[in-house]
C-alpha cells in the first residue's frame, strides 16, 4: 500500500508548518471552546504548583504515555477526517489543528 501524504517524512518545511498548524489549533481551542480556556486557566495556576512538586519515575512515565495517548488520538482523528473525503472545509480543518494543538500541549 503506497504512503499516503500524512505519512511522508516532513523535514525542516513541514515540520514548521505543522507546527502552524498546532498554533492554529489552540487558537481555534481559545476561540470556539469554553472548557478549553477553563482548563487553561486552571493549569496557569496548577502548572507552577507542579513544577515546585517532586515527580518521581512513575510520573515521568505517566506523562510521556499521556503525550502517546494523545498522538494517537488525534492520528484517529486525521484517518477519520481524511476517510471522509479530500475536499477543504472549515471543521474539518479545525478538528485536525484541534488534534494537533492537543499533541503539543501534552
Amino acid at each position: 500500500m503506497p504512503a499516503s501524504p500524512s505519512h511522508i517524512p516532513r523535514g525542516v518545511v513541514g515540520t514548521v508548518g505543522a507546527f502552524k498548524g498546532s498554533l492554529s489549533g489552540l487558537r481555534a481551542a481559545w476561540l470556539y471552546e469554553a472548557s478549553f480556556r477553563l482548563e487553561a486557566v486552571l493549569a496557569a495556576v496548577l502548572v507552577p504548583l507542579g513544577l515546585v512538586l517532586d515527580e518521581d519515575a512513575i510520573e515521568r512515565l505517566l506523562l510521556i504515555l499521556a503525550v502517546l495517548v494523545t498522538e494517537l488520538l488525534n492520528s484517529a482523528i486525521e484517518a477519520a477526517i481524511d476517510r471522509h473525503g479530500p475536499e477543504c472545509h472549515e471543521l474539518s480543518g479545525r478538528a485536525k489543528d484541534l488534534g494537533s494543538a492537543a499533541v503539543l500541549v501534552a
